[in-house]
């Protein structure tokens, strides 16, 4: 096997991680809203609060996670002792979070805060490290281009499972009870996520040290950010990317139910997003063509004409136009799904040839506060805009203003997203700097040894 070239039992491995991540996130995503307002019986307003709030908190606790993992020295790496650490409270908060005690509606409130902000502070403190470790595990830029590939078509494995599974896995443990078949769903997952992160921590090895392996400071670290615009570009794609998903992925189940009056069809559009693995898989190849930045471009253009595909479909009430639609998007988007992270590691790379300070753990929280606010404002502002809408809980028959707001959430926002992020792609240049970049570290790394 080539030295630049991770076994496959690691690399699968790693991409497990993100199964594991996913069996949880995806749960908040997709169905949290849900829960809130039809099982929890949560106005939807509030539920926008909440969201904003929470995510909020997260985005500034996420910087201070990434110092302590810049600063962790362990025998095991400085990343993967988090996935030993933090599996068993992260899985054990998700169950908590799926709980519906009656505690009034203020009660029932307070709970909602605690239990989602706590969660979102436990998936910082897993699903950062899994991020960060990317640049420890290898420098070659084509092996993380295959790394990401393998991670992301793991990760649409658990975003399948969870949002073709959870209804049907509801329906079954529950017995008509939404709750209680929340609540053991949420446990089934949340026990399989935990095995796959300890998985995690026992397969992978992180290879690539900094030049000084010392405990890095947070003003040494900021040095990293200083002129790296790559990392600001990255940043932003992050935070607008997840505004928009999170708009549109916990609005699916309101447009099947209540736009196209056929829930019938959420396990079937959700289950869909398996077909982004062809496109995953073929994404390695073309980066050699074309570059990761172009790559990723393609992908949005290919994702947009999806979209507008899916709002002809949607507004002939056409399942045949609408699922089209949504297949070529989701083709458009796996092109580009593992390819951001890919991007993200090269800007630690970058940080480090510019400034000679390598913060990864620093860099990726940084971006993953674009995340987390993005989340926190996409979650918040999907549930504004049903409650301008007038949309009403568990009613059969919404008022066309409900209707359009579920429309736009689902369908209009994604474009939009996706324009900007071309946008700010044309402002990315590192691909082109990449090879010099990385012969210059290689030396260094190679002098400080000799040293």
């Amino acid at each position: 096997m080539n030295e630049n070239q991770m076994p496959w039992r690691e690399r699968i491995s790693y991409g497990l991680g993100d199964t594991a991540s996913n069996l949880i996130f995806q749960m908040t995503t997709l169905y949290l809203m849900y829960f809130y307002t039809d099982v929890f019986g949560l106005n939807p307003g509030a539920v926008a609060v909440v969201f904003l709030v929470a995510r909020v908190i997260d985005a500034i606790v996420e910087p201070f996670i990434g110092v302590m993992i810049d600063r962790t020295q362990t025998k095991w790496g400085k990343c993967r002792p988090y996935f030993l650490w933090l599996a068993v409270p992260f899985s054990l908060t998700a169950v908590l979070m799926f709980l519906t005690p009656d505690f009034g509606d203020t009660g029932k409130l307070v709970y909602a805060y605690i239990s989602y902000t706590v969660l979102g502070i436990m998936y910082s403190g897993i699903n950062l490290p899994l991020s960060a470790i990317l640049p420890s595990l290898t420098s070659n830029s084509n092996e993380r281009t295959v790394i990401n590939t393998v991670r992301m078509i793991f990760a649409v494995i658990g975003v399948v499972t969870v949002s073709a599974g959870t209804m049907p896995l509801v329906k079954a443990f529950g017995g008509g009870d939404q709750a209680k078949g929340f609540l053991v769903t949420m446990i089934l997952f949340s026990s399989i996520a935990l095995l796959l992160f300890l998985n995690m921590f026992a397969n992978t090895k992180e290879r690539v040290k900094a030049i000084d392996e010392k405990p890095l400071p947070m003003r040494e670290g900021v040095k990293a950010l200083k002129g790296n615009v790559p990392w600001l570009i990255m940043l932003l794609m992050s935070l607008f990317l997840w505004i928009t998903t999170s708009i549109q992925g916990q609005t699916s189940i309101y447009y099947m139910t209540y736009y196209m009056k056929k829930p019938e069809l959420i396990p079937i559009v959700n289950s869909m997003q398996l077909l982004m693995i062809f496109s995953m898989v073929i994404a390695p190849f073309v980066v050699k063509k074309i570059g990761k930045r172009n790559t990723i471009i393609m992908g949005s253009v290919v994702s947009i004409i999806g979209y507008l595909i899916a709002i002809t479909g949607g507004n002939a009430l056409s399942v045949p136009v609408l699922l089209a639609g949504l297949l070529i998007s989701g083709l458009g988007m796996g092109v580009g799904a593992g390819l951001i992270f890919a991007m993200m590691a090269d800007t630690v790379d970058y940080g480090e040839w510019k400034s000679g300070v390598r913060a990864q753990g620093l860099l990726y929280s940084a971006a993953s506060f674009g995340v987390k606010v993005g989340m926190g404002l996409g979650g918040a502002l999907g549930g504004v805009i049903l409650s301008m809408g007038g949309y009403v809980a568990n009613s059969t028959a919404q008022s066309e203003s409900a209707l359009a707001a579920i429309s736009f959430n689902y369908l209009w926002a994604p474009i939009i997203g996706q324009i900007i992020m071309i946008t700010l792609l044309l402002f990315y240049r590192l691909d082109k700097d990449q090879p010099v970049m990385m012969r210059e570290l290689e030396e260094r790394r190679n002098s400080s040894i000799a040293m």
